[in-house]
């Protein structure tokens, strides 16, 4: 196994130095005509995807797993509007970061160059596929991606529709590789591909992220999973802050953007508590509460520790009522996991304190926490959303796919 993921990455390494120079006309084509074949190739994909769902049911993976995985016509077409998106979005490579003229002369330039090879390991959401290539050969870089066992079918056929439309579009078809997933041993191989790939990210549920992390011998950007809270303020309007709530948390359950835990302020609670329990129950929600949550409705389960921490990816959610905003924040700081967390507030004092107070890689101000997502900011597909803090930090689009060189122009300069 180290040597068929050894010499992928030396293909990949290949590709890689011809993308670094590649013009961006000619991989602005190749995107469009890989987001082309995709939806051509729509009634494939299905049909793969297919097998891996009908398996993943006969191994009784829970739906909201299922969910993840599953594709239809409408989710082929939204990753290859991805790829267009990409497409449209200015090239990062060559961007000048910063520059001036010192006092002796030299001209300086930091400039945005790929970062080479990365490595992408990710459990059963086929649609990571699309979105990862396309974001990295836009960047410039080669992709290696290990997907998981459960989506084998749908990542190599989304992988070899790719591959086959960039070629033919004049980039290196081994840009976009995938590695044997049947195997855990190759993701292992991939993340201790040191000196071959460049950068690994992980996506998916916190026992794969910390894997990578104690485990991998490449740098690794962190995305982690999404305990994601919503707070409604002393000073909220309760008609919008019903509505945040059931789209953050029902809008689409199993992802890492959807909300986890409620927070209601102790001055809205008997106008706000009965509305919202209603409003989540009669959507199927299961509540786990606290007192004043179960005073509402007997339905309501007793909340744990564990239930504020936990991501559910289901129709379920933790509440509570704080008694200020300095205390969701210290409710927030000891359950978060820096994902996102939304404040509906009409108090500007309160929005602009709780986004310097809470460490989130997004602070969403009267908004749900579903548009934490690289798509709707603006940034095309995303590649995953870091929840760490250092080089890329929320949804990572093009310019995280990047670092940088200092260019230094002298006329003979010595020092």
């Amino acid at each position: 196994m180290r040597e068929l993921v050894h010499e992928a990455a030396r293909r990949a390494r290949v590709a890689a130095t011809s993308l670094a120079v590649t013009p961006r006309g000619i991989k602005d084509a190749a995107l469009l005509a890989a987001a082309d074949a995709l939806v051509e190739a729509t009634p494939q994909l299905l049909a793969a995807n297919a097998k891996d769902v009908d398996a993943a049911r006969a191994d009784g993976t829970p739906e909201h797993v299922i969910d993840r995985l599953a594709l239809d016509a409408d989710r082929v077409e939204a990753f290859a509007q991805g790829l267009r998106d990409v497409a449209a979005l200015p090239d990062p490579v060559g961007e000048v970061v910063r520059g001036s003229t010192l006092a002796n002369g030299l001209r300086m330039q930091q400039v945005r160059v790929p970062i080479g090879v990365i490595g992408m390991i990710y459990e059963g959401r086929p649609n990571v596929t699309a979105d990862a290539a396309g974001i990295c050969l836009k960047a410039g870089n080669a992709v290696l991606l290990r997907g998981s066992s459960s989506a084998k079918h749908s990542n190599a056929a989304i992988v070899d529709v790719m591959r086959a439309a960039i070629e033919k579009a004049g980039l290196p078809a081994d840009a976009v590789q995938a590695i044997p997933a049947d195997d855990r041993l190759s993701a292992t191989e991939l993340m201790q591909a040191r000196g071959l790939v460049d950068l690994v990210i992980p996506r998916g549920g916190a026992g794969l992220i910390q894997a990578v992390v104690e485990q991998s011998t490449v740098p690794v950007i962190e995305t982690g999973v999404g305990n994601c809270h919503v707070y409604v303020d002393a000073d909220a309007d309760l008609d919008m802050a019903l509505d945040i709530v059931m789209n953050a948390k029902t809008q689409r359950t199993s992802v890492c953007n959807a909300a986890e835990s409620l927070l209601v302020h102790r001055d809205v609670a008997d106008a706000f508590v009965p509305r919202v329990v209603a409003a989540l129950r009669d959507a199927g929600v299961t509540i786990h509460g606290d007192p004043s949550f179960v005073a509402a409705d007997p339905a309501v389960l007793p909340v744990t520790d564990e239930d504020h921490a936990a991501e559910f990816l289901a129709l379920e959610i933790s509440a509570a009522v704080v008694d200020s905003l300095d205390a969701a924040v210290e409710h927030i700081r000891t359950f978060s996991s820096h994902h996102t967390e939304a404040i509906v507030t009409s108090s500007l004092a309160s929005a602009q304190r709780f986004a310097a107070s809470v460490d989130a890689a997004a602070v969403m101000v009267n908004a749900s926490t579903r548009f934490t997502d690289g798509g709707e900011l603006g940034f095309g597909a995303e590649i995953g959303i870091s929840t760490q803090k250092l080089h890329a930090r929320g949804p990572m689009g093009l310019p995280e796919m990047t670092t940088t060189t200092y260019v230094v122009t002298g006329e003979g300069h010595t020092r």
